[in-house]
């Protein structure tokens, strides 16, 4: 099972997907797209527990997370 952790200014939220199911799949490539188009950045836990920035969709990632971008003033 495949994980999407959005995070906003309330905390974070998890979409759980299984990568077997097609319909799953898609709704969960239409969610990484649909984030990082709004400015979203997206995140990958490697298996040596360092992350890795990504900027498409990767079915095979376990867990994905999504950080709004930081504004300063």
């Amino acid at each position: 099972m495949a994980t999407h952790i959005i995070m906003d200014h309330s905390g974070d939220t998890r979409h759980h997907f299984d990568v077997r199911d097609q319909k799953a799949l898609a709704d969960a490539e239409r969610r990484f797209k649909a984030l990082t188009g709004a400015g979203f950045t997206a995140a990958t836990r490697q298996a040596n527990g360092g992350i890795s920035l990504v900027r498409s969709f990767d079915p095979a990632a376990e867990e994905t997370v999504f950080y709004p971008r930081l504004v300063g003033g």
